[in-house]
């Protein structure tokens, strides 16, 4: 999974492609990771011909250790205000992260959305998120980037503060549902065009046509709930 750790099991696919003359890219494919990922291991564990799996699993933990080490732990009163039991809050944090994948997210991103969603003031450092997900400064940079993209987070830097800090969107699962209805929507639009230059009385045609069919009134009835809900929340 693109955002995770390489384990021993990814470092040892690496060292039989790399002693097979595979290429990077295609041993990256291989493990569903980019190929910076693979070369940058690669590179800092003595290059093609002296790379060694175990030896470089080692290493990593190694750095993983110092780089823990040297990192402030977030604080994490959340978890035990109000009474909370705070194993409690780790596991339901810890399906919310599984859940919100199911829709497509990374790990990283998922387990952003769900620390911010489960704290009280809606918002994090990246600095706090590092702690709290046990990954790289970078590596957190990406998953936010991804999340803003989508509209599922913002950023905003109060007065005097030096670091920026991630709130999440109250109504991110709003938007979600809204951009899943729009994409419905531009999807079934573009199938109807192909309907029409195939032919609608084509075979070819006609299944596009009933795509569009579908996934318009799939998208059309989505925003129509979206709406009704709406009505309900501000009737109270």
């Amino acid at each position: 999974m693109p955002g995770e750790r390489l384990t021993l099991q990814d470092r040892r696919r690496i060292a039989a492609g790399l002693a097979s003359r595979q290429g990077f890219a295609e041993i990256a494919r291989e493990l569903h990771r980019p190929t910076s990922t693979v070369t940058r291991e690669v590179q800092r564990n003595g290059g093609a011909r002296a790379y060694r799996a175990d030896q470089a699993h080692r290493t990593a933990g190694t750095r993983a250790k110092r780089r823990s080490a040297s990192t402030p732990q977030a604080p994490n009163a959340d978890a035990t205000s109000f009474g909370r039991d705070p194993e409690a809050v780790r596991a339901f944090r810890q399906q919310l992260t599984e859940v919100s994948m199911q829709t497509g997210l990374s790990r990283v991103a998922a387990g952003i959305l769900a620390c911010l969603y489960t704290t009280d003031s809606g918002s994090l450092t990246a600095a706090e998120l590092v702690a709290q997900l046990s990954v790289s400064p970078a590596t957190i940079s990406k998953a936010i980037g991804d999340l803003e993209q989508a509209q599922l987070t913002r950023r905003e830097r109060e007065p005097g503060a030096r670091h920026d800090r991630y709130h999440v969107n109250g109504d991110v699962w709003h938007k979600s549902w809204i951009a899943s209805a729009q994409q419905n929507i531009a999807l079934a639009r573009f199938a109807a065009q192909g309907a029409a230059v195939l032919g609608p009385e084509t075979p070819a045609g006609a299944r596009l046509s009933d795509t569009s069919d579908l996934l318009d009134y799939l998208g059309t009835t989505m925003l129509a709930a979206a709406e009704d809900w709406h009505r309900r929340r501000a009737e109270g």
